[in-house]
């Protein structure tokens, strides 16, 4: 045995010799057992996503312990009732994969593979490579697939694994439509778009793999350091931590949304890069289009951002914080009570009194958000499903919902979806999803009846002469 990590079901997610046969099986599994949303301790869940922010650096268990607001002798508990394995153990073993993966899939120095898991020194690095997988990570490497991705000056390239099946057109379909121009691109089917992280840029580009159930990711970034970040950030931005077997399961029991899940058995609920500049794109997409959101958006960028690392079209940064927590947004076309709302977001947030940190209680962030004037409940669930991640988000005063459920009101809303819980941000999108098809169609039906019109009435006018 090569490593292991138990399940919810007290079953263990082992990852052995044979697994060299399917690594993108291992992949999947490996993070699967570490992206729990539901089943599993909500704090446990949120502790996840702080390890995956390093939050064990330093003081370990009693850091993470404190930005969760409980003992760590209580969180050592949950670990092991809900994983069997302790917060310490979960984070080695993700570790340990990620530096096989750097091993097989790039150039990267062993020192700077060492310093891009987690690990504090090569020698440490060694001896848990070593004692994990029963070889020096020199013969693994030499026993790696032989096409391997860039030394870091031109990147590195990730195979990020799923739990089949994936809508991935519906998922590309959906950050289309909002991308922030200057900072986000999707085209030739892949996503885009500039990061940063403690001040240092780069840049990211997400598109399916040729074969198999994978996402490919390949990362611009000066420091390998924050590679394992990276990774987790954008598994939770396309949701691959996601059990559409699970979900589809529950949801289908519902006549209105078993149709849709026909049509799209891999829904996900897209997340987002970061908390701060979902949160202004939601507020900018009150009472307009999501197309004249993306385009405001686009401005703020444009007029307060800064330069990124991205290419040509796709080469900005989303403006921090403190940089709107005093500007002029009126001038790129917000309305002065959405701009007012974005300063207010911006000065809490810099000032650190709201918070887009993973390891939050949702509910707890989402006061927050509603206590300032111009967040509604509409706006902090939208943000919680996408931020924070949280399945059973639910944006209950949303009129596109209310449409297609045959719902008079936002309570009766509530009262259909009970039964949705907990994958009622799921429910969400199925819906959303329903209703762009319907759109898509109308459109479809109304060209080919000019179509149909116009050809009618070039025969009318040749028959007339």
């Amino acid at each position: 045995m090569v490593g292991m990590l138990p399940t919810l079901e007290d079953q263990m997610c082992s990852f052995t010799e044979d697994t060299k046969e399917s690594p993108d099986n291992l992949d999947a599994m490996v993070w699967a057992c570490h992206e729990l949303n539901v089943g599993t301790s909500a704090l446990v869940s949120r502790a996840l996503r702080l390890i995956d922010e390093n939050a064990l650096e330093g003081e370990g268990v009693e850091r993470l312990a404190g930005r969760l607001g409980v003992t760590s002798r209580h969180v050592r508990r949950l670990f092991l009732k809900h994983l069997g394995a302790t917060p310490v153990q979960v984070a080695l073993t993700r570790r340990l994969h990620f530096a096989k993966k750097l091993i097989d899939e790039t150039r990267l120095r062993f020192g700077e593979v060492a310093l891009a898991s987690g690990f504090g020194s090569i020698r440490r690095f060694n001896g848990e490579i070593r004692r994990t997988y029963a070889r020096t990570p020199t013969v693994l490497r030499r026993l790696a697939r032989p096409h391997r991705n860039g030394d870091g000056a031109e990147g590195y390239r990730f195979r990020l694994a799923y739990r089949p099946p994936y809508d991935w057109d519906a998922v590309l379909a959906f950050l289309r439509a909002r991308a922030i121009p200057g900072v986000e691109s999707v085209d030739d089917g892949a996503y885009r778009r500039t990061i940063a992280i403690d001040g240092v840029a780069g840049a990211i580009e997400i598109r399916h793999a040729t074969k198999g159930a994978a996402l490919e990711l390949f990362v611009r970034f000066p420091n390998p350091r924050a590679l394992l970040q990276i990774v987790a950030r954008v598994r939770r931005i396309f949701d691959l931590g996601a059990d559409p077997a699970a979900i589809g399961a529950h949801l289908g029991a519902d006549p209105l949304l078993r149709d849709l899940l026909r049509k799209h058995p891999g829904i996900r609920t897209p997340g987002a890069w970061d908390g701060f500049e979902l949160a202004v794109r939601a507020i900018l997409g009150q009472q307009i289009s999501v197309r004249a959101a993306s385009t405001i958006a686009g401005r703020l960028a444009s007029r307060f951002g800064t330069a990124g690392a991205g290419r040509e079209g796709t080469d900005l940064l989303f403006p921090s914080p403190a940089r709107l927590a005093h500007a002029d947004i009126e001038s790129a076309g917000v309305v002065r009570a959405r701009a007012e709302a974005i300063r207010n977001l911006a000065r809490e947030t810099a000032a650190h009194r709201i918070a887009f940190n993973p390891g939050l209680d949702v509910e707890e962030a989402v006061l927050p958000l509603k206590a300032l004037r111009g967040v509604g409940d509409w706006t902090a669930q939208y943000i919680a499903m996408r931020a924070f991640g949280e399945p059973d988000a639910f944006p209950g005063g949303d009129l596109v919902l209310r449409r297609v459920t045959g719902a008079r009101t936002a309570s009766q809303l509530e009262r259909r979806a009970a039964a949705w819980r907990p994958w009622r941000a799921y429910a969400v999108m199925l819906l959303w999803q329903g209703a762009e098809d319907d759109r898509d169609h109308m459109v479809h039906r109304n060209r080919q009846s000019r179509r149909t019109d116009a050809s009618r009435n070039g025969r009318g006018r040749a028959a007339s002469h």
